[in-house]
């Protein structure tokens, strides 16, 4: 749907998509929630560092003219069409479509609750209404990675839309040892993606003893860490890249000669 980095045509039928992803009749509903958030994500695919995981740019029409060039730092797809533009309108589709995205939170199926918080986190939030449902349904969740998820929604939310007790929220959730290891790790990535403060010595030690290769498997089936993950793991390589920089970057090619 995303061929080549174009994602144009791809938005026009993201309010298409979310009618068939709401209709839990359809044959294909769940596929379609999987698929309409790619439009409104751009270049997101490999990247972990604190400065660009979990960013949302500002969206065109919110842009002074002056000295605009139609960007939005998303660059050109293919076809020279401004990415920004795709992006903005695929979340704003989204957001006018919250009131039938926002059950799918309560939905039976993990996976359509992971993947609903994946897409209501692109939504426009400015009166936290979003924020508040992802709250309530953490309230409410059992599973660990569901937790984790929408943790990671309600950051990346946070990060469009700065809210000061929600950024301590987050905090206190890596911080609370009474929460599961995955709540604390998507925490962690949350509240370091959220603020510009140097790593505490105990975020280090806390990410480093909970991020164990099962559960970065675990893990792995967030869409966030999907995106990130290359020839590692999405939990590692954001370890790797915001609290261990200086670590190599681990080898695409298995015929590369070894250093």
């Amino acid at each position: 749907m995303c061929a080549n980095d174009s994602r144009a045509s791809a938005a026009l039928a993201v309010p298409f998509l979310i009618r068939i992803a709401t209709d839990p009749h359809h044959p294909h509903h769940t596929d379609a929630l999987g698929g309409l958030v790619a439009p409104a994500r751009a270049r997101h695919f490999g990247v972990a560092s604190r400065d660009e995981l979990l960013l949302h740019r500002s969206s065109p029409q919110h842009r002074v003219l002056d000295g605009y060039d139609g960007y939005d730092g998303y660059g050109a797809e293919v076809t020279g069409y401004p990415a920004g533009w795709s992006v903005a309108a695929a979340r704003t589709a989204i957001t006018a479509a919250t009131p039938m995205l926002l059950p799918l939170l309560n939905d039976s199926d993990v996976t359509t609750r992971i993947d609903a918080s994946y897409a209501l986190a692109t939504a426009a939030d400015p009166d936290r209404r979003v924020r508040s449902a992802f709250a309530t349904r953490f309230d409410n969740e059992q599973d660990p990675v569901a937790l984790a998820g929408l943790v990671l929604a309600t950051a990346e939310s946070t990060r469009a839309h700065s809210h000061r007790p929600d950024t301590a929220w987050i905090r206190g959730l890596w911080q609370d040892r009474a929460q599961t290891p995955e709540v604390r790790l998507a925490a962690a990535i949350g509240w370091l993606c959220l603020t510009n403060e140097p790593v505490p010595h105990a975020l280090h030690t806390t990410v480093d003893a909970l991020a164990t290769e099962e559960r970065a498997r675990a893990m792995d089936t967030l869409p966030w860490m999907t995106a990130v993950g290359c020839s590692e793991s999405g939990l590692l390589r954001c370890v790797r890249r915001m609290l261990h920089p200086e670590k190599p970057e681990p080898c695409d090619d298995p015929w590369a000669p070894l250093p």
